[in-house]
């Protein structure tokens, strides 16, 4: 996932896009998108970006092939911005596209179960895993590289410290 839709920019149908992530690098670089309504959206449809540019704080602007009015992005907001892997940039080594972190199990380094990723949230100072158990209890976990010993996306599995209070549920 790259981003959200936000809302629309100026009159000719540029999309508002939240940032998901650390650097709009990725959204400024990208000549093809997907949107849809979720990561593993079946029906996300292929858009190609003719335009783009930087927007508020945490946004970028983006100009989609076909898409001309206002009235066409009112139907996109609040739907993500997906891409394919092979057309990001190669991230260097410990660093990961939020969508990756998306779907792991969070456990703590003594075995304790959090639950499962369910979003990120953009803080001021470190982003938030949102995760979220079986029963529906929700934690909060800073991504701070301090807390997260071990992140491994093919066993889709998060590893954070044992500190008391980090895996109660909020």
């Amino acid at each position: 996932m790259l981003g959200e839709i936000r809302g629309v920019h100026g009159l000719g149908g540029e999309i508002r896009v939240k940032i998901a992530g650390d650097s709009a690098e990725h959204l400024l670089e990208v000549d093809t998108v997907w949107i849809g309504k979720r990561l593993d959206d079946p029906e996300a449809r292929r858009r190609d970006v003719v335009g783009r540019g930087l927007a508020r704080a945490g946004e970028v602007r983006l100009k989609l092939a076909g898409v001309k009015h206002r009235a066409e992005v009112q139907d996109l907001v609040g739907q993500l911005v997906l891409a394919s892997r092979d057309l990001l940039p190669s991230l260097p080594e410990g660093e990961f596209y939020w969508y990756e972190l998306i779907g792991c199990r969070v456990d703590s380094e003594s075995g304790e179960a959090a639950g499962i990723v369910r979003e990120i949230w953009e803080t001021g100072a470190h982003d938030v895993l949102v995760v979220v158990d079986e029963d529906g209890a929700r934690r909060l976990i800073p991504t701070a590289q301090e807390l997260m010993t071990e992140i491994d996306l093919e066993g889709r599995r998060i590893v954070v410290v044992d500190l008391p209070g980090l895996m109660e549920p909020v």
